[in-house]
């Protein structure tokens, strides 16, 4: 009598865009950017059984999942598997720290995928959330040249506004193509089409008097160094998953 495989535990960590520029628009509408990206000691975490086919996702308090079902399911669906998965999230969705796709990146490692071609078709941040560490993305984000490790420390804080990244590259293209003064340059893309961000940032501003960045498309303000209190993370890099 054959062995059931028992479930397997994955975890996926967020990843932070440490500055990006965008250096171009493609025909087909994409960005392409040059970005360095890190990833963090905030996870998520993955209870992969092999022998079903439920998805259940159990969120913490203070996180709105969203659909983070979405690329789970399309994850197991592009590597022709099926299995029972439950994701506890702990990265909060909308907030531009790559929670969704890095699930989906460690279904990917779970099914032996190590190709970057395969995981830009899942989404932009896939990739690099399939290699992990510290890393310089281009092209619209299947190009990652790794970097060299540096343990750094992070604070986060992430308002309740849900950014949707279409909505910020939109808004960018809108804007004639800005450059961010902090070296991101959808901050203010996603300023103009999420005004409110702009009090959350300032606050954190005069808390830790650091000039607080965007993370990505937002939500997350960051800074450097640990300012702990409220609901400000605090949070460190971790090296490649492999």
């Amino acid at each position: 009598m054959s062995e059931v495989p028992a479930p397997v535990e994955l975890v996926a960590p967020a990843k932070l865009t440490v500055s990006l520029r965008v250096t171009g628009v493609r025909a087909d509408g994409y960005h392409l950017i040059d970005a360095e990206m890190v990833s963090l000691d905030l996870v998520d975490e993955l209870s992969v059984d092999p022998t079903g086919d439920e998805l259940l996702v159990d969120t913490a308090g203070d996180v709105q999942a969203g659909r983070p079902d979405d690329l789970v399911q399309r994850a197991l669906e592009s590597v022709g598997r099926t299995a029972s998965v439950v994701l506890r999230k702990r990265i909060p969705a909308g907030a531009g720290l790559g929670g969704g796709s890095s699930d989906a990146a460690a279904v990917l490692r779970w099914a032996g995928v190590t190709s970057l071609e395969h995981a830009v078709q899942l989404g932009a941040d896939v990739p690099f959330c399939l290699r992990g560490g510290r890393a310089r993305v281009g092209g619209i984000g299947e190009v990652v040249e790794p970097l060299p490790f540096e343990p750094r420390t992070y604070t986060l804080w992430t308002p309740p506004v849900h950014c949707s990244t279409p909505v910020v590259y939109r808004m960018w293209d809108e804007l004639g193509g800005p450059v961010g003064e902090a070296g991101n340059d959808l901050e203010p893309a996603a300023l103009a089409a999420f005004p409110e961000l702009a009090a959350y940032r300032d606050e954190l501003a005069g808390i830790t008097g650091v000039r607080p960045r965007l993370a990505g498309s937002g939500s997350t303000w960051f800074v450097e160094g640990a300012f702990p209190g409220g609901d400000r993370r605090v949070v460190r890099t971790q090296p490649s998953l492999g």
